[in-house]
């Protein structure tokens, strides 16, 4: 009875060292170890072992990271004050870097893509901002990778997300786009009319130059209208018919 009593503490720190010294790590993880602090390497994925109370191991995870930037209060460059927000997509592809270089990688980088995000924006006017989207997130993913490059952390999309406008400047847009819309329908609507006056200029050269195209277009005129229910009928006489009456009686005037 008192040996089985001395067991238990034997079986305790038995355990107790096993479950320092084996590690298991998942696909998308890796551990930095450090041994008396120095730095070991990377280990894993699958079973590692460590020495225990002497080897530290930090856990870190490859998987893309999706991290919301705060809303930021930003004045572009045609002095428009605005709040945008935007979404950052990383990893880390150096996990010794991201354990060695700063202190914590998730909150170092969200701080370098919000004031990035402040810099950059302030630098454009609202109006490529709005029309140029994608140059401008190409640029902060740039500018933001630029400066994780050193803690092992690639960053691999920046989308600004929203753009938050003053309601007089909502207002002012709105304004802006009715107007181009109603200049647009009135382009429009004078090339109709400048194409349908060439239609009208080219119909006349044609029955200018061809005389029995006038009596044609007379024959079908008239078999439109008699094709419709009219109590009246109107024959229109081509002034042509009368021309011999009238040049007969010009010579004896007085």
């Amino acid at each position: 009875m008192p040996e089985a009593l001395y067991l238990i503490p034997a079986l305790v720190i038995v355990v107790f060292f096993l479950s320092s010294a084996i590690k298991i790590l998942r696909e998308y993880e890796r551990g930095v170890v450090f041994r008396l602090g120095r730095l070991i390497g990377a280990k894993g994925p699958g079973i590692i072992f460590l020495i225990p109370l002497v080897d530290k191991m930090v856990k870190v995870s490859l998987r893309t990271i999706a991290m919301d930037v705060p809303p930021q209060d930003v004045i572009t460059r045609d002095n428009v004050s605005i709040k945008v927000n935007a979404v950052i997509f990383f990893r880390v592809i150096d996990p010794r870097q991201a354990v060695v270089q700063v202190e914590d990688f998730l909150y170092a980088t969200s701080q370098i893509a919000q004031t990035t995000l402040r810099s950059v924006l302030g630098q454009v006017e609202l109006d490529d901002l709005l029309a140029s989207r994608d140059k401008i997130n190409q640029q902060l993913q740039r500018i933001i990778d630029e400066q994780t490059d050193p803690w092992g952390v690639k960053v691999t999309t920046v989308e600004v997300k929203h753009v938050d406008l003053p309601q007089d400047m909502q207002r002012a847009m709105s304004k802006q786009a009715e107007a181009e819309r109603e200049r647009r329908a009135k382009v429009i609507n004078a090339e109709g009319e400048f194409q349908a006056a060439e239609r009208l200029a080219q119909a006349a050269q044609v029955l200018a130059s061809t005389p029995i195209a006038v009596q044609l277009r007379f024959l079908q005129t008239m078999r439109e209208v008699a094709s419709e229910r009219n109590t009246t009928t109107f024959f229109p006489v081509p002034i042509d018919l009368f021309a011999p009456f009238l040049g007969a009686r010009r010579p004896g005037q007085p």
